[in-house]
This record gives C-alpha cells, sequence and structure tokens, in this order.
C-alpha cells in the first residue's frame, strides 16, 4: 500500500521534464488533484506557456493560483488530496521582485512542507550548475534558490532528479 502522507521533490534544468513527470506520478493518487501553480503572467510569451501547462492538463486537476501565497494554498487543500506544487523558483522569484523577507517566507514554507496532508509534489529549478551569474540579483536568486532547494530536499521523502525527461532518485 502507497504512503498516503509524503513529500516529493523533483528537481531539474529548464525543459528536463520536472512538470510533467510530477503530475505522472501525482495522477497515481485518486482524483481530484490539486496543481498549486506559482507563476505570474507579465507578458505574453509566459501567458502562452502557463496556458500551455492548463492544457495539458484533464479536467481532474484543479488548479490554484498562489505566487505568493503558497503556504496558505497548502494549508486549503484537502488532508489526502494529491498536491502538485509548480514551481518554488517562480514563487521565489515573486517574492524576490516584490520586496518580501525571503528568509521569513522559506521558514513559513519548509513549515508547512513538513507536515504534508496527503501525497505532495513539488517542483523546482536546479540552478546552481551553471556559471556564476554576471550581476548581483542573479547572484541573489541562485543562492536563495539552492538554499531553499537544500531545506526542501532535507524534508523530502524522496528526491528525483530529472535529467533530459529521464528521473534519477537522489533520495
Amino acid at each position: 500500500m502507497r504512503e498516503r502522507r509524503h513529500l516529493t521533490f523533483l528537481l531539474g534544468g529548464a525543459r528536463s521534464g520536472k512538470s510533467a513527470y510530477a503530475e505522472t506520478l501525482t495522477s497515481g493518487f485518486p482524483a481530484p488533484w490539486r496543481y498549486i501553480a506559482t507563476a505570474q503572467a507579465f507578458d505574453e510569451e509566459m501567458r502562452d506557456r502557463i496556458a500551455h501547462h492548463r492544457a495539458r492538463r484533464s479536467n481532474a486537476w484543479e488548479t490554484v493560483d498562489a505566487p505568493f501565497d503558497l503556504v496558505g494554498a497548502l494549508g486549503a487543500a484537502p488532508k489526502g488530496q494529491a498536491v502538485l506544487v509548480d514551481c518554488l523558483t517562480l514563487w521565489l522569484t515573486n517574492h524576490m521582485l516584490a520586496d518580501h523577507d525571503l528568509e521569513s517566507e522559506c521558514e513559513r514554507l519548509e513549515k508547512a512542507l513538513a507536515k504534508p496532508k496527503g501525497p505532495w509534489f513539488v517542483v523546482s529549478n536546479e540552478v546552481g550548475m551553471g556559471i556564476v551569474p554576471e550581476n548581483a540579483l542573479a547572484r541573489r536568486f541562485r543562492d536563495a534558490a539552492g538554499r531553499l532547494n537544500q531545506r526542501v530536499a532535507q524534508q523530502a521523502n524522496r528526491v528525483v532528479m530529472m535529467v533530459a525527461g529521464l528521473p534519477m532518485q537522489v533520495k
């Protein structure tokens, strides 16, 4: 029998297959599934990306937009419901651009993720494998994302790294 309350953390680079694989894992649990989306559509290209993601999902998915209040969205999920959070790096970006207290927001999220109410799947970008960014904001983001990813990975029951569409079990 499957563990009913757990946290799976999925990491990978851009277009590595994280979201699609996370959707596959989530759909292994009874529907409806909850998709907590953190993206904000600031331009036409991002609106197209969001529309593409939504169109790919069946009607069994309940989409909740949570560009800032991810903790509230997780808390509102019914006990036992499979939840997919996509993605932590966009959520972090939203808070950075709004000049919010990142440490406080990350601590709140870490506490919420420590007590999953069902099977939870969290997607994040691995941004630390490239060159050192040329500007201070990009370096600050890379460092904050790396620290957040480490914190979530420590709590997760399972960590999967996606490489070219292939899942690699890390933990």
